[in-house]
């Protein structure tokens, strides 16, 4: 009996520690300089703000182009920082629309650790911090989302949507660890290890495709056949979730985040953004 005990705690600690590996997997921050928005025209500021434990987070504010038509909140991808995720972004101000870019924590300028769960939170306090911007519209606001800062941004708006008009999710996964199960099975090392590890993330009721039963907003999805890192299945099941009237752009041959780089692809977005502002 012993033994099995002490087997049994020596699991449940592995497990753990494998359960903060995998969740770990997820981000891949870091702090590098990959552009300037100079470099694409616009003008910017430095924004920093608190989260709800009081970590100080950074962001970028940039300011439509003339007279603003509404106000974009944009929740980025799992690496990198801000500067990194701005040539994906970089065309909204010219179409009229102010955006604020947000780093998570632990992410570019940002104080703290990644989670799951914090970075939801991160993603709250910026859309708070929006609708208290001085002459920000508050009730003329898009979320745009793409890959975790799609199924972040699901998860936001769930609890929170006031003021927000639109979301636009591109390339977010369905499932927590139905992604981290993708992403084992193409591991030697992690394979073995995904049934004990991914438990331990967050469960179901977590999902971004549990958040669609508690949306109350209009939704866009878009997702390339040919994502490699999120495979078009995941949006194929937030689709079939989503609430009527959702509108599913399947983009034919385009891989992980290329989708909003296509300029017929853009072109149907804002379409669908200038709509729900006006």
């Amino acid at each position: 009996m012993l033994k099995l005990l002490a087997a049994l705690v020596v699991v449940a600690l592995l497990a753990l520690l494998l359960s903060g590996c995998v969740e770990r997997l997820f981000f891949h921050p870091d702090s590098a300089q990959y552009s300037r928005p100079e470099q694409f025209g616009l003008q910017h500021e430095d924004v920093f703000f608190e989260a709800a434990d009081g970590s100080r987070l950074h962001g970028w504010w940039l300011p439509a182009k003339g007279v603003a038509l509404g106000s974009v909140l944009h929740l980025h991808g799992n690496a990198a920082n801000v500067s990194n995720h701005l040539p994906l972004v970089a065309w909204l101000p010219a179409a009229g629309f102010n955006v604020l870019m947000l780093d998570y924590r632990g992410f570019g300028r940002s104080e703290g650790r990644p989670t799951l769960d914090g970075v939801v939170d991160d993603a709250a306090a910026a859309l708070a911090y929006l609708r208290s911007r001085p002459g920000v519209d508050g009730g003329r606001l898009i979320v745009l989302g793409q890959s975790l800062g799609g199924a972040t941004a699901l998860r936001l708006l769930a609890r929170d949507a006031g003021g927000v008009r639109l979301a636009v999710i591109e390339a977010a996964f369905a499932s927590y660890r139905g992604i981290a199960r993708d992403a084992a099975i193409q591991s030697v090392v992690l394979a073995p290890l995904a049934p004990i590890a991914t438990p331990m993330l967050p469960g179901a009721q977590a999902d971004p495709v549990a958040a669609l039963g508690a949306l109350r907003v209009p939704l866009l999805l878009v997702h390339g056949t040919a994502d490699e890192v999120i495979p078009f299945r995941h949006g194929e099941r937030l689709a079939a979730a989503a609430p009527p009237g959702t509108v599913f752009i399947r983009v034919d041959g385009a891989r992980h985040m290329e989708s909003l780089t296509r300029a017929d692809v853009q072109r149907r977005v804002l379409e669908a953004m200038v709509a729900a502002v006006r």
